[in-house]
């Protein structure tokens, strides 16, 4: 299979994004009074210093950490590569997954916390990002004051530089071949499976990470929704709907979903008027996106599809997006008492409209998704795949 190729950043764009985020990172740091953080998150690690080894692994044995201290100050432990500008020292691996270090990790924790504790005089206060419970225990013990990393982190990915813009409209348009590719492919006869192959292959090709999930479903398989490819047929008339959770080039994430119908013939009245109360919820629900917009009144004025659709609606109205789903995730109205929490929505988060239509009796589903950068006045489309033209 041959791929067209985008071309590739210069290396400022991609210079200025890395020491946008390490400092934006240490200013989260400062403003919550921790001193230092230490991280192990595969998608932190690439936002903190541009750690990119072996991250599906790290995201099951965090083999690799890094320490980021709030005056800027970088220390990388277990790294293969050790060439990175914004990392100050490299470190041996702290061996504290179950893997590297055993079934039992207390002593490799208190020989840690003790390490980190020697570079304090007085009070510290410590940020910790996934690690065992024997790790905070040892933090604890040797008198760090403990916080969760996670929040903090979510807090400095929230606000995206220009330039980290440009690296999302990069991913975007790699998922946008993607689409293509799988467009090219499809036809009756064909699996979901071997469709969803080719947007892998031009991620891929481009320099691209991995794929969250599998969602892609055709014909009674979309709806409801949340169910992956499998080595189903696709037959003519079949809807095909997909969502590309893609983590691209450079880490950054293209989350576009589409739906299209296998084959030549015309699309159907009921696939048409899916399609139809699709685009009007993620149209009306745009629309109301701006700078100051509480998460509590979005989900409470937000568009309501019919009673019909509602039980097989999508998990959330909107969600952050930047090198992977982000916080926020905005829970419908129906669902706020269990799911919702507020906040504020700030110019310069990109985030992810979501819509999901199929009926609670049956049939096929709809899910479309358009991802878009939040400005001072509203949103600025960043998806530039079309909706498809026989559904519309």
């Amino acid at each position: 299979m041959s791929v067209s190729h985008i071309e590739s950043l210069e290396d400022p764009v991609l210079d200025a994004v890395r020491h946008y985020r390490l400092n934006r990172l240490c200013g989260v740091l400062a403003a919550a009074d921790v001193d230092v953080a230490v991280l192990s998150n595969p998608v932190s690690l690439q936002f903190a210093i541009d750690f990119e080894e072996y991250q599906s692994f790290q995201s099951r044995i965090p083999t690799f950490s890094v320490m980021v201290w709030a005056d800027g100050h970088v220390a990388s432990c277990g790294s293969y590569m050790q060439e990175s500008p914004l990392v100050g020292e490299y470190l041996p691996s702290l061996n504290l997954s179950h893997f590297d270090g055993g079934l039992d990790l207390t002593d490799r924790a208190r020989q840690f916390a003790d390490l980190l504790r020697s570079r304090f005089t007085g009070r510290a206060r410590v940020a910790l990002e996934r690690f065992d419970a024997s790790v905070v225990q040892a933090f604890l013990e040797v008198g760090f004051e403990v916080v969760d990393a996670g929040g903090l982190m979510e807090k400095a990915r929230s606000i995206k530089s220009p330039e980290e813009v440009s690296l999302i409209r990069r991913a975007v348009e790699v998922a946008g071949l993607g689409i293509d590719a799988m467009k090219r492919w499809l036809r009756p006869g064909v699996t979901e499976n071997e469709v969803w192959a080719q947007l892998h292959a031009v991620n891929i090709a481009h320099g691209g990470r991995w794929i969250d999930g599998r969602m892609l479903a055709s014909g009674p398989r979309t709806n409801p929704w949340l169910q992956e490819a499998t080595d189903r047929v696709i037959q003519a008339g079949d809807m095909v709907s997909f969502d590309t959770d893609m983590v691209g080039p450079h880490g950054y994430f293209a989350d576009v979903s589409r739906a299209c119908i296998c084959g030549d013939g015309p699309a159907t009245a009921a696939q048409r008027d899916l399609h139809r109360r699709a685009q009007d919820e993620i149209a009306y629900n745009m629309d109301m996106v701006r700078p100051g917009l509480g998460f509590r009144e979005f989900s409470e004025k937000a568009f309501r599809q019919p009673p019909p659709f509602r039980a097989h609606r999508y998990p959330c109205l909107a969600h952050g997006a930047g090198m992977s789903d982000e916080w926020p995730k905005i829970a419908h109205w129906e669902d706020w008492p269990h799911d919702g929490y507020d906040g504020e929505i700030e110019a310069g988060m990109v985030m992810c409209i979501e819509s999901f239509v199929g009926s609670e009796t049956g049939g096929e589903g709809v899910k479309l998704e358009q991802q878009v950068l939040v400005t001072e006045t509203g949103t600025e489309i960043l998806s530039t795949v079309p909706f498809d033209e026989a559904l519309s």
